[in-house]
């Protein structure tokens, strides 16, 4: 059985807000293939999204992590499995906002953010006897100088810094933009906006996604559905066993 390089459990978008998700970074995350610009896209779109494009459209929940020795893809499966199973579905009203320098959907509910919160919360404890420490280079990377206490205590602990009381939920649409790139980016999302994205956005599953090699693009490994169902992506092959 191969061994991705990274995983990671996050949500992925679904309905309207993959259809335009995905559009919008010009790439499925399910099958990783490369989707065309719609006619009169803006021609910085694709610079604009170049950042979020390689990690697929997706909220973050257990960020990517590296396994640890002696544990196994099925080791994973079976987790996220156990994570999923028995939950009980829920939707989140999602806005558009300015998040530290990019574009990104929020929830903009208190309830369902809480809801939100404890679903991160329980991926993030639940498989981090998974995850490998750290190296060097990965605690580099974060820049801990510019954290603040918290958010490095995060990063000790947990190897990310953004998580439990430091975590905000977020689907990534931009990469750093300036404040022209961030209006100019906000103005073509809210063209592209269809009435479907008033409605609260159905939460009944958590996905694992791979990144197969270092620095390659990430893609869904499984789909595991609140009710126990499991749906396969391009990255199955990374997780022993098949879908239900």
């Amino acid at each position: 059985m191969p061994q991705a390089y990274r995983y990671a459990l996050y949500l992925a978008p679904v309905h309207a807000w993959s259809d335009l998700g995905r559009r919008w970074l010009g790439r499925c995350e399910d099958t990783g293939a490369a989707l065309p610009r719609a006619a009169g896209a803006d021609p910085r779109q694709d610079a604009w999204t170049r950042a979020p494009r390689r990690y697929g459209l997706h909220a973050t929940l257990k960020p990517p992590f590296r396994l640890r020795d002696g544990v196994q893809p099925a080791d994973l499966d079976r987790a996220a499995r156990t994570l999923a199973a028995g939950r009980d579905p829920f939707g989140i009203p999602l806005r558009r906002e300015r998040l530290r320098g990019f574009l990104a959907w929020c929830i903009d509910d208190e309830r369902a953010l809480r809801r939100m919160n404890d679903l991160a919360g329980a991926a993030v404890a639940g498989l981090d006897a998974l995850r490998a420490p750290p190296t060097a280079g990965d605690l580099a990377r974060r820049d801990p100088r510019s954290l603040d206490p918290a958010q490095r205590q995060m990063l000790d602990r947990w190897g990310y810094p953004y998580v439990f009381d430091t975590f905000t939920f977020h689907i990534t649409l931009t990469g750093m933009l300036d404040d022209a790139g961030l209006a100019a980016a906000d103005a073509q999302l809210q063209a592209l906006g269809t009435p479907a994205l008033q409605a609260p956005m159905p939460v009944r599953a958590v996905s694992v996604y791979v990144e197969p090699a270092p620095g390659a693009d990430f893609v869904v490994a499984r789909h595991y559905g609140f009710d126990g169902a499991t749906r396969d992506g391009a990255g199955a092959h990374f997780l022993q066993g098949g879908a239900a």
